[in-house]
């Protein structure tokens, strides 16, 4: 019964309620199609087979009973190897990591779904302690494009943005420091939200600090809000969380879109070259909100790249990261990552609180921006998913993966919620995303409209031929 690894997490639970099927068999489905993608896109660290059919046969005997531990329950999920799972070590993609301690704690959005009677499928892979915009790391190579594996998968949640794009499992839990969620959903073409700061609780604190949120990679906006109301809302354990929600994220997904003002900006006002097949389709997505009575309005939020302070920020972050680390540990890292950590030890605390400046003056622009604009649309990326196994494309003249991702980081630096949802393919069939922002805690508007987009048609794309060759399904 394979074909149940290509329904979404809310088809799931109907038809356990139906009898249509069971948790057991969906849990077959989705490991089956995960063994079979694997050796070619590299997508999972680790499989935990029979801890999910044993999970799934206790979820079956509650929906026998009528007794569902909540709405996920039975439902495949993955986790980002940076996100503990008690049972099995959390690698976070370095061979620096000792696989050897105690592994005995949930991170508090595993916890979630765990006492929901979510069935864990496994852990997905992560560039080095998810330290850049592409999945490769020394410890568990290169994950490739569900679309083409010779191309990325992006990152750095790109192993559950795959294992999503080719039904193996339809919600996974990824972390965004600065596009990690959207840029592998634009890549795989699937949806990903990254929540306001705080909405999930986040444990261990990233050491990126409050550039880093916990968000869904999914199928669709729905089941993303599904995903969601299980795992918002306050743990003590997360310094910096936000107060309980106020309402359920999916039932606020039915409110009406027409009337929303939304300012289109195709480049953020920056000298950004965006694909022509990149630019036509996130246009043709504009133009639906446009149909549903949304009052749309082409502008830029006039807000300068904040690319240097970003770049302290994230630097000094992974330099402290490793700090602990001795000489030789260190020679077992990512040879780019040596790189950029010596270039975070440079950085002095006065550079750090100057780039705080930055962060703080962005976030007053962009809060005043959304006093006149409910949404703020712009392309997820300007570009398609190049080559595996890189930084940056060849010949872009790019540095560091910053380069090539310049819509999602402003909006760590600003906490906002963003999310990115499919709206096309380009001439080699590869997804395309658009991305929609809004203020910060207005994270049921950006499902709402997302949600209103996929009922129009527009990300209606193909699926990877991988999930439905003889190797793939």
């Amino acid at each position: 019964m394979t074909q149940l690894a290509d329904l979404t997490a809310l088809r799931l639970t109907a038809g356990y309620a139906a009898g249509e099927f069971s948790p057991v068999e969906a849990a077959r489905a989705a490991l089956d199609r995960a063994e079979r993608v694997q050796p070619h896109v590299n997508a999972f660290t680790r499989l935990e087979a029979d801890e999910a059919l044993s999970a799934a046969k206790e979820s079956a005997e509650r929906w026998r009973a009528g007794t569902p531990a909540g709405p996920l329950d039975g439902v495949p999920v993955t986790v980002k190897d940076i996100i503990l799972m008690r049972g099995g070590p959390t690698l976070r993609g370095s061979r620096t990591v000792r696989a050897s301690q105690a592994w005995d704690e949930d991170a508090p959005s595993v916890a979630r779904l765990r006492e929901q009677g979510a069935v864990f499928i496994g852990k997905t892979t992560t560039p080095e302690f998810a330290w850049k915009g592409v999945t490769d790391s020394p410890l568990q190579g290169i994950t490739g494009n569900p679309y083409d594996p010779q191309r990325t998968a992006g990152g750095s949640s790109g192993g559950g943005a795959a294992a999503v794009a080719l039904g193996a499992g339809p919600l996974s839990l990824g972390t965004d420091g600065g596009g990690s969620v959207r840029i592998p959903a634009s890549f795989c073409g699937v949806f990903a939200l990254k929540p306001t700061y705080g909405r999930v609780p986040m444990y261990p604190s990233s050491p990126f600090g409050t550039l880093a949120h916990v968000g869904p990679m999914t199928k669709n906006a729905a089941d993303a809000a599904l995903l969601m109301d299980a795992i918002s809302g306050p743990d003590w354990r997360d310094w910096s969380q936000l107060g309980p929600v106020s309402g359920s994220f999916l039932e606020q997904l039915s409110g009406p879109v027409a009337g929303l003002r939304v300012a289109y900006s195709p480049t953020l006002g920056w000298d950004v070259p965006v694909r022509p097949e990149v630019a036509a389709a996130v246009r043709r997505a504009v133009e639906k909100l446009a149909e549903l009575g949304a009052h749309v309005e082409e502008v830029d939020p006039e807000i300068e790249d904040p690319v240097e302070a970003f770049h302290t920020l994230w630097f000094s972050g992974i330099a402290r990261v490793v700090q602990p680390l001795g000489e030789e540990a260190r020679e077992l890292l990512e040879p780019a990552l040596r790189t950029v950590c010596e270039q975070g030890e440079r950085y002095s605390a006065l550079d750090y609180l100057a780039a705080m400046d930055v962060r703080m003056a962005l976030g007053r622009q962009m809060g005043r921006f959304h006093e006149t604009y409910d949404l703020l649309v712009t392309p997820t990326e300007p570009i398609t998913a190049f080559e595996a196994g890189v930084e940056v494309p060849k010949g872009s003249g790019h540095e560091r993966w910053t380069g090539w991702t310049p819509f999602t980081y402003p909006f760590n630096m600003t906490q906002q919620p963003a999310a990115s949802l499919p709206c096309g393919v380009d001439g080699d069939g590869l997804p395309i995303g658009v991305q929609l922002v809004a203020a910060r805690h207005a994270d049921a508007l950006v499902l709402r409209a997302a949600h209103a987009l996929y009922g129009t048609g527009v990300a209606d794309i193909p699926a990877p031929a991988l999930a439905a060759t003889p190797g793939g399904s």
